[in-house]
This record gives structure tokens, sequence and C-alpha cells, in this order.
């Protein structure tokens, strides 16, 4: 049912408004194509461990634009969204009503292989916020709404008031997508790091690398703002694609091209590590040259989504030295949820747009 939301204009980087709680939820329904439709929705009954978190801002997420471009399926209808901060407004979990909160990407069994194993982001029942349908159990999952239902096996973490409600939203992806691929890449000190792809998770993917104490990190991308960006990040020099890398120890590539996961294996030095988490979707193959990997002691691996203490190291590293990331320049906005199909039709050129869920 399409209805009239409340206006949403206070800015979402302010810290996050603790007042009454919204009675009835509404969301930006993803309907196909383009277009949105905004609905309410009824107040989900909580099972235990489920919790109801009033949100107070998302952050636009380019998968979320790939979605809605047709560049990757989803579910139709949906709520889309799955960076977001908010306050535990309902619960039957053990986070505290009042406690303000960022959230994991998945819900998980926390009983199959996988999950016993440390990879519950690849649980063999996995959900996805963001993800499912606005017809099914679970309405509710994405964070262009103002209430997000977390069901059992979603991880939230307390975040500090300090943090703003725009950077904040950012750890529930990208960052806690960097630490996962900091802990595959191994101990960085002194290390020589390449970094392909500056997103949101390249940016962050040089301060992060800085401040686990890579002696030197070197970016590229083809945009000249996006290279101007990693500069300011602390990047030591930055190039465009195609420039010669060599004798590196590490390698994170972000940009999910095909040239860009070849320059980063042919940058490694001896015992370097190549983490690739940009090719998320099909593309063409890359052959690689097994002798090359042995006789090198060199190591490709992949990291998809996180596991819960990386949303924590996330909030953590946002609260000390992300602080130094540009984030004037990364996020845009504050936009209402009633523009947002607007956003998705002339995208800001910040890295993430804020959309504010705070309600007046």
């Amino acid at each position: 049912m399409t209805s009239t939301i409340p206006d949403s204009t206070a800015p979402g980087t302010e810290a996050a408004d603790r007042g009454h709680p919204t009675a009835q939820p509404f969301a930006q329904v993803w309907t196909g194509g383009s277009e949105f439709e905004l609905r309410t929705f009824d107040r989900p009954r909580l099972a235990p461990s489920e919790s109801l978190i009033r949100l107070t801002a998302a952050t636009v997420c380019g998968s979320d634009r790939h979605t809605v471009s047709g560049r990757r399926p989803g579910a139709r209808p949906s709520v889309l969204g799955h960076e977001g901060v908010g306050i535990v407004e309902d619960t039957r979990g053990d986070v505290p009503v009042g406690t303000r909160v960022v959230f994991s990407v998945t819900s998980v069994c926390g009983e199959c292989r996988n999950c016993r194993r440390g990879l519950s982001a690849k649980c063999s029942s996995v959900r996805k916020v963001g993800h499912e349908s606005a017809e099914s159990e679970w309405a509710l999952s994405g964070t262009y709404a103002s209430h997000i239902h977390l069901p059992t096996g979603v991880a939230m973490v307390p975040v500090p008031d300090s943090l703003p409600d725009g950077v904040a939203a950012t750890a529930g992806c990208a960052v806690a997508t960097v630490m996962a691929m900091l802990e595959a890449a191994g101990d960085l000190s002194g290390r020589r790091v390449f970094v392909n792809g500056i997103g949101m998770l390249g940016l962050t993917a040089v301060g992060a690398a800085l401040a686990r104490g890579a002696a030197e990190v070197v970016a590229a991308d083809p945009h000249l703002d996006r290279r101007g960006l990693a500069d300011r990040a602390g990047a030591a020099r930055s190039v465009e694609p195609g420039t010669e890398i060599a004798d590196v120890d590490v390698a994170l590539e972000l940009s999910g091209a095909e040239a860009g996961v070849r320059s980063c294996i042919d940058s490694l030095g001896i015992g370097g590590t190549v983490v690739l988490a940009g090719s998320v979707t099909p593309g063409p193959q890359v052959s690689i040259d097994p002798e090359q990997m042995v006789r090198g002691w060199r190591t490709i691996t992949g990291v998809h989504n996180f596991e819960p203490h990386h949303l924590a190291e996330a909030v953590d590293f946002l609260a000390a030295d992300g602080v130094t990331l540009p984030w004037e320049d990364i996020l845009g906005g504050p936009i209402p949820l009633r523009d947002l199909p607007q956003e998705f039709a002339s995208p800001t050129k910040a890295l993430r747009t804020i959309v504010s869920l705070i309600t007046t």
C-alpha cells in the first residue's frame, strides 16, 4: 500500500536521535527497473533473539546501484540498502533498547559446517540484509526505511556517539569487508601494499593498511579525482591503471576488472599475496602461471562479505584512524528518503550518499 511518508530532513551525520518510537514502519520499496514506491508496513512481531532497529541513516552502496540498473539480480519487490545505523527500539535479544548500533549484512544459522569453521558469511542458509522480498516474512530487511527488522543471526555492534551517522553506516558493508581483506592479507607491518580501485572500499583500504603499519601504499584508479582522494588518505603515490607496479607484498583488488586482477597478480614480489574482493559478478577468466605461484611462494585468495568480528573492527577503525579519511568528499547528501529514487536516477559524485532517516 502506498502512503504519505513523514518528512526526513535532519542531517544524517548528526548523532542519533533517541526520541519516541515511530508507530508504523515505512520504506522505499524497489519494484523493478528504476521504480520505487513509498509503503507502510506492519510492525513485525519479534521472535526470540530478534530486534527492531529505528534507523537514523543509511548510505547508498554501489551494489544497490547495480541492482537497480539491472547489472545484478535482486528480489522484487524489496527494501534495498544494507549500510545503516540506528537505535534498538524493540528487542528480544541481548542488546539493550536505546543502544545505537550497526549490523552485519548477513543472517546466519551458526550451526552449519561453514558457520562452525568461521565462514558464516557463506552459511548454507544465509539470508542478506537488503536482499529479501518485501512480500516475505522478512519484509523490512533493508536500510532504505524507517526501521529494519533484524532476525536471529544478524550481528550487531554498538557505535560510540562520537561517530557521525553517515560514517558509522559504512561499517556494515564497505569497511567491514576491508577488515576481512586485511585479515586475509596477513601482517602488514613494514609491507608494501598495492590497492587497485579507489571506490569506498579502496579508499578505506588505503587508510586501514597504513593504520596497520604498512610502510607504503600505492593506489591505482582511472579517475583523477579518486586518485586525489587516495593521496589525501595517505597513499605514497597514485597511478593510472596499466602503470607497472612491481615487488609488492600485498595487492588488494577492488575494481573487479579483468585488467585490475591481472595487474595485482603481476605486481607481487616473492611471498606476496593478492586478495580479491571486487570480482562479485561473472567476468572473463584470468590465466595464472602455476610456476610463478610456486617458485615465488605467492598466494591468491578471495573475500566476500565478512564475519562479525570484522564488523567490530570496522567500528574501531572508523572511531580511531578512520577519522583522518577525507569524509567531506567521501559522503554526499544527506537526502531525505523521499528523494531516494532521484538519487538512483542521477547519482551524486560522492562515494557514498547519506540517506537521512530521522523523522521530524
